[in-house]
């Protein structure tokens, strides 16, 4: 049996595999972009619970950019949330310099905060 055979139907080459001929598919090539934490928390989520979605735009070589955009509007909400909550509970400069652990406490609860929110808005949906 040949390695490689050509279906002339549907112009694909195909690959012997064991006892089975497998199309020779490559993902259409697209831009270098860099995900980052968000768009990996989405990633992971769609490939656990939504395969269908997942499978079709990594077929459609659409997952990198939707990925990245989900990135980018996830840390401009996390940075917004961010911000907003910390004039809203007054965790400023002044308060750094006067109590640094009260800072620390105050800005790392809002920072949660801000990712319990930006997940449940933006990552897992």
């Amino acid at each position: 049996m040949e390695k490689y055979i050509y279906n002339e139907n549907n112009g694909l080459w195909y690959e012997l595999q064991g006892d089975y001929y497998l199309p020779c598919l490559k993902l259409p090539e697209g831009p270098e972009v860099h995900i980052g934490a968000w768009g990996q928390r989405h990633r992971h989520y769609l490939k656990t619970h939504r395969r269908a979605l997942y499978t079709s735009l990594l077929t459609s070589g659409k997952l990198n950019s939707y990925l990245a955009d989900i990135d980018r509007q996830a840390e401009e909400m996390f940075s917004r949330l961010v911000k907003q909550m910390a004039e809203a509970e007054s965790v400023n400069e002044k308060l750094k310099s006067t109590d640094q652990m009260v800072w620390v406490r105050k800005l790392n609860n809002i920072r949660n905060r801000a990712t319990e929110i930006v997940n449940t808005e933006i990552v897992l949906c």
